[in-house]
């Protein structure tokens, strides 16, 4: 890769939803540290597939993996897949996530739990799947990817905010139970970040009513800056912590 310090040489990191935004550059981040990277999508292969050439072509290690986070069977067949190809796990980001937009009333059970089962069972399933391998790499690390509206609040994003606050529980939560085996456990809590949407996709509604105190959106390379950071040898006394990225939007 084109940088020269490979802080992350040797290690294995799995980077959920990470065909595209943020997802995509953690894992360009990573790889660029000298990780090697399994690179997943619940369902768009050529998003993967994509990501993990541009890692090859620069010199990196890759495996584009097509797996729905919320099934516990898919997540341990990816694990696997990881294992096999690249022999151990370093480092679990769980990016995966669903941001829909539904006001309260209108909203039904099948759209809370649709919701949760990505981004929260996600986090759990692929926790479990890793821990084994996160356990023996004696410098694990579990990377959460939180949001701005799971601390400000926002309209319309009841499910969403929730299953992002739980993410900030599950966090604080991993960080007791793995600190004695060397696993740190932070959360990034993104901002205002310019992201590719899908076509015809409004802004969230809650882009419309924050502002940042540094005049612009953050880009998904700075959120992922701030990840290779925590996976790397100089955060290891970081632990249980959530790092607001978001150009002053929240000041915690």
């Amino acid at each position: 890769m084109k940088d020269n310090n490979k802080e992350l040489a040797g290690r294995v990191a799995i980077v959920t939803g990470s065909g595209r935004n943020i997802g995509r550059a953690i894992a360009l981040a990573l790889a660029e540290a000298g990780a090697a990277v399994a690179v997943n999508v619940r369902s768009n292969r050529a998003e993967a597939d994509a990501v993990a050439r541009e890692i090859e072509t620069q010199g990196g290690r890759a495996l584009a993996v097509v797996a729905d986070v919320a099934d516990a069977v898919a997540v341990e067949k990816m694990t696997a897949a990881a294992v096999n190809k690249f022999g151990r796990i370093d480092i679990l980001v769980n990016n995966a996530a669903l941001r829909k937009e539904k006001a309260i009333e209108e909203m039904t059970l099948a759209d809370w739990r649709e919701i949760m089962a990505v981004t929260l069972d996600g986090a759990f399933l692929c926790v479990k799947a890793c821990l084994p391998h996160l356990k023996k790499s004696g410098a694990g690390a579990i990377i959460n990817i939180g949001g701005l509206s799971g601390h400000a609040g926002a309209k319309r994003r009841a499910h969403v905010i929730t299953a992002k606050a739980g993410i900030i529980g599950l966090t604080r939560a991993l960080a007791h139970d793995l600190g004695t085996d060397h696993v740190t456990v932070n959360c990034i809590s993104p901002g205002l970040i310019d992201t590719v949407r899908k076509a015809g996709a409004p802004e969230p509604a809650h882009h419309q009513t924050h502002t940042t105190v540094v005049g612009r959106h953050g880009m998904p390379e700075e959120i992922a800056a701030a990840v290779r950071f925590l996976c790397g040898p100089g955060a290891r006394y970081i632990t249980g912590q959530t790092i607001h990225v978001n150009g002053g939007t929240f000041l915690g």
